[in-house]
């Protein structure tokens, strides 16, 4: 399988009425279970790493890696940069073979975070790599997530009409009360601000910080053009829960075991982010 560009997933869903789930994947463990799974679901996934990430190997081995994972599967998959924090990590990124990419220049000036975005599309576009950008700011729900800082900002729909033509970007995250990490409280999405913003704009729509979201928000959300939900809290808070226990045992297993059995602990959330957001059989 080779990985395809993103926009190729998000226009099938928005035709079909569905959204790709994304996941955040930091080594290969995780990406051979999270396309294992989608693959006996028949379902299209996004692979996706950030800075963190490449915190345990550059851009250009961690999609070398991940190329060589996905010859052994033949779903639809696309590789993203997520949360990209500058336009140097996003031409490195490019450059080592992602198929899509965001710049999150979501927290600066709107002028700054337009133009930022036109230079990715025009580094991108000829390589058929698709764009994604921000506009509003997802902020941290909690004060352990690395993901997103600050308070949120909601996304204006008057805006996003504008930032979407004036940057050419595929895909637009918006920011309509969801935050990244576990939320404290029960999250309060604007679902009217969210249905003015689908009226008035055509790509696809992504939501950030999908962990914890209750069920029927999410599928109200994606009924109202959300085609791409991240998913990444979940996901690492099932591999510390299953990890500690192991580690805690009176008599610690071979460590190799160990860690296949925390990440075994993967397979239900993947699972469950694939119905939710009604991909299952979709590929």
């Amino acid at each position: 399988m080779n990985y395809l560009p993103m926009d190729d997933l998000l226009r099938d869903a928005q035709r079909r009425g569905y959204a790709v789930p994304a996941f955040c994947v930091w080594n290969s463990d995780v990406l051979a279970t999270v396309l294992r799974v989608a693959e006996r679901l028949r379902a299209p996934v996004i692979i996706m790493a950030s800075k963190f990430e490449f915190a345990l190997m550059t851009p250009a081995m961690y999609a070398g890696m991940a190329r060589g994972i996905a010859g052994h599967f033949s779903v639809p998959a696309a590789l993203h940069l997520d949360h990209g924090p500058s336009l140097e990590m996003v031409r490195e990124c490019i450059d080592a073979g992602f198929t899509s990419v965001m710049l999150d220049y979501s927290a600066r000036p709107y002028d700054e975070n337009a133009a930022a975005l036109r230079q990715v599309a025009a580094w991108a576009h000829p390589r058929g790599i698709t764009v994604e950008g921000e506009l509003g700011h997802v902020g941290k729900a909690d004060t352990i997530t690395v993901e997103g800082e600050g308070d949120s900002t909601l996304t204006r729909p008057e805006e996003a009409v504008r930032y979407i033509e004036e940057t050419g970007v595929d895909a637009l995250a918006v920011s309509i009360g969801n935050a990244h990490g576990t939320y404290t409280c029960l999250p309060s999405f604007d679902f009217d601000r969210l249905a003015a913003i689908r009226a008035a704009t055509t790509v696809p729509l992504v939501l950030h910080g999908g962990s914890g979201t209750p069920d029927d928000d999410l599928r109200r959300a994606i009924s109202l053009g959300m085609c791409k939900i991240n998913v990444a809290t979940e996901l690492t808070a099932a591999v510390r829960t299953a990890l500690d226990a192991e580690l805690n045992l009176k008599n610690p297993r071979w460590l190799p075991h160990s860690l296949t059995l925390a990440h075994e602990a993967v397979v239900p959330v993947v699972e469950k982010w694939i119905y939710l957001t009604g991909a299952a059989g979709r590929a």
